[in-house]
């Protein structure tokens, strides 16, 4: 999170749409007094925000679902906009994504439907100003933790955001993604997915469906977790003693439809696992629309780690 500094209330909330939530890197640390995570539902792009805008990591940043939101500048700003394409404007001129952008006095940004994934990151030079909770201002509605006011609430019209002052020019770096990086939310997902401790008890049917099928992303998707639907998986364990749940954990309930569970998931859960998503594919399924095709591909854990290490070093960071 950025280092606090002055700051004043210098962007206007015009209109809300449907969800737009303040994101740090997440809450950790606290699992074990039932609190999840939190923060950012597509990693990769929360983190591509900050770093155009010449943010550090951890800079809290809008996370912008379904689009909707309208703003206002009460100053000139520096911003970037990377995520879902959801048809961003500055008044009502296209706004290009993925690369660092001026935001003028007196010019409204506003986001429309999606045109392709669900979720954009707003981050702007500085950072937005909000006090911690329990180490982080990741905004967890169903907790009731974080955000602007401290309760987890999504934004609303009439509310005013205040951004940290670190001088008027943006930090040194890169000013756009290279062309390469940037995720094609168009196509769909081939998601990564490391065998978990449970597998060897899923039957060889239930095996082959799971990694050579199309799955579909259900109606029944949101930042707690995202279901698939598609052959039922059969498992000889039906349920377990419930154990700690890490990010991208696809639990299999009865009903043999997997379940992805996401930032917000609950701690502890006691169904069986097929395995769990690499961070950088739980990012990208948190990018897909309902009735989107996904695809399961299995992956060693030293491979998943290397890459999410070369992820982590673009931005000078150590994994945590």
């Amino acid at each position: 999170m950025s280092t606090p500094g002055n700051s004043e209330p210098c962007i206007k909330v015009l209109r809300a749409g449907p969800l737009a939530l303040l994101q740090d890197s997440g809450r950790f640390g606290v699992r074990h007094l039932g609190v999840t995570q939190g923060g950012p539902a597509d990693l990769y792009s929360w983190a591509w925000a900050n770093h155009l805008t010449g943010n550090p990591w951890g800079t809290a940043n809008l996370e912008i679902t379904f689009g909707g939101l309208q703003l206002v500048a009460g100053r000139d700003l520096e911003i970037t906009i990377t995520g879902a394409d959801l048809g961003a404007t500055l008044d009502q001129k296209p706004v290009p994504l993925w690369q660092r952008i001026s935001w003028k006095e007196g010019e409204t940004l506003a986001f429309a439907a999606p045109i392709s994934g669900l979720r954009a990151y707003l981050a702007v030079y500085g950072g937005f100003v909000a006090e911690p909770v329990l180490g982080s201002v990741a905004s967890v509605t169903r907790e009731e933790l974080g955000g602007f006011c401290g309760k987890g609430t999504k934004l609303a019209a009439g509310d005013q955001l205040s951004v940290y002052s670190r001088g008027l020019q943006a930090g040194e770096g890169p000013v756009q993604v290279p062309c390469d990086a940037i995720p094609d939310f168009s196509q769909p997902a081939v998601l990564d997915l490391l065998p978990g401790a449970q597998i060897a008890h899923f039957t060889g049917r239930s095996l082959f469906d799971a990694f050579n099928t199309w799955w579909q992303v259900d109606d029944r998707a949101d930042r707690m977790g995202v279901r698939l639907t598609g052959p039922r998986l059969n498992c000889k364990i039906s349920t377990l003693v419930s154990e700690g749940i890490n990010l991208g954990g696809v639990q299999v309930p009865p009903d043999g439809q997997p379940i992805v569970l996401l930032n917000d998931r609950q701690t502890i859960g006691g169904y069986p696992r097929l395995g769990s998503l690499s961070p950088l594919s739980a990012a990208r399924l948190a990018q897909c629309l309902p009735r989107e095709r996904v695809r399961l591909v299995a992956k060693g854990s030293g491979a998943a780690l290397e890459q999410y290490r070369s992820f982590r070093a673009l931005f000078n960071t150590a994994p945590r």
